[in-house]
C-alpha cells in the first residue's frame, strides 16, 4: 500500500470509530469499571468497546497479516513486521464527564518502531497526524502544518499532565513535583491532547507515568514529525508506555531530564 493510499485508510480508520463513538458522548450509555472492586477507578464505555470492534474489522479485512494491540481486546499476531496500536477513546474519564478532552488514537509500528500517528476528535472535528517526519492537523479552519514551540526554557514552559495522582509516590512523584516547582504553569486533565497541543506549539512539556503502549504509540509520530522530542524519563523509547516525557525541543527535554533523574 502507497503512503497516500495508508494515509487515506487511516482517515477511514477515523471517521469510522468516530462515527461508532458520537451517539454515546454527552447521552446517557453504559459503564463499566475494570478495576473490578481494586480501589482504583478505571472505567471503559459501550462506545470504546464499539469504536475498537470497527477499528479492529477494517484493520482486518485490508490486512489481514497485520497484527493489532487494542486496549479493550488484548493483542493479536503481535510477531507481525506491522501492528497497529489502538486506543479507541483516550480520556475516557473526560468522555464521561461531557468534556471533548479526549480522543481516539491509531498508531502503526514496523518492527517495533512506531511510524505513523494519528488522534481524532470527532466532537470537535480535529484529526492530528504524523510520520516522525512531518506532522499536520485538520479542523474547521482548514488543514496546517504542525510545529512545536523552540527556544522555550524550563522557567518559562507551560506543562501538562492527566493527573498528577498517577504518579507513584517516592520519586515518580518527586520528579513530577520538580518539574512543576521549576515551569511557569501548568495544567491537568489533558490526556492525549496534551502531546497535540505540544505538536501544535501551544504546550511546551508533558510528563506523564504509568502509560501503556496504547496510549503513546499513535502520538510519538505527531510530537517528532512536529520537531519535538518524546522518550521515557531515562531517555530511552517511549513506545512501551510508562513515564513518558515530551517537549518542544532538545533543550528542554534535556533540561526536564535533569530534574526527573537527579
Amino acid at each position: 500500500m502507497s503512503v497516500v493510499d495508508l494515509a487515506r485508510f487511516m482517515d477511514d480508520l477515523a471517521t469510522e470509530s468516530g462515527q461508532a463513538i458520537l451517539p454515546f458522548f454527552r447521552a446517557a450509555f453504559g459503564l463499566d469499571d475494570k478495576g473490578h472492586g481494586s480501589g482504583t477507578f478505571d472505567p471503559v464505555t459501550e462506545a470504546d468497546r464499539a469504536a475498537e470492534v470497527i477499528l479492529r474489522g477494517l484493520i482486518r479485512r485490508t490486512f489481514p497479516t497485520h497484527g493489532i494491540l487494542g486496549e479493550e481486546f488484548g493483542s493479536e499476531n503481535l510477531e507481525a513486521e506491522c501492528v497497529w496500536v489502538l486506543d479507541p477513546i483516550d480520556g475516557t474519564r473526560a468522555f464521561i464527564a461531557g468534556l471533548p478532552t479526549w480522543g481516539t488514537l491509531i498508531g502503526l509500528t514496523r518492527n517495533g518502531a512506531p511510524v505513523r500517528g494519528l488522534m481524532h476528535q470527532p466532537y470537535l472535528g480535529e484529526r492530528f497526524w504524523g510520520d516522525g517526519a512531518t506532522a499536520r492537523m485538520r479542523s474547521a479552519r482548514g488543514e496546517r502544518v504542525l510545529r512545536t514551540r523552540r527556544g522555550t526554557s524550563l522557567k518559562h514552559a507551560l506543562l501538562a499532565t492527566t493527573d498528577p495522582r498517577l504518579f507513584a509516590e517516592g520519586p515518580e512523584r518527586d520528579g513530577f513535583a520538580a518539574i512543576e516547582a521549576a515551569v511557569r504553569m501548568s495544567r491537568y486533565g489533558t490526556d492525549c491532547y496534551a502531546y497535540c497541543m505540544l505538536a501544535a506549539g501551544q504546550i511546551d512539556l508533558v510528563v506523564e507515568a504509568g502509560l501503556k503502549p496504547y496510549d503513546i504509540v499513535a502520538l510519538i509520530p505527531i510530537v517528532e514529525g512536529a520537531g519535538g522530542v518524546i522518550t521515557a524519563w531515562d531517555g530511552g523509547s517511549a513506545a512501551p508506555g510508562g513515564r513518558i516525557v515530551a517537549a518542544g525541543d532538545r533543550a528542554l527535554h534535556a533540561e526536564a531530564l535533569r530534574l526527573l533523574n537527579p
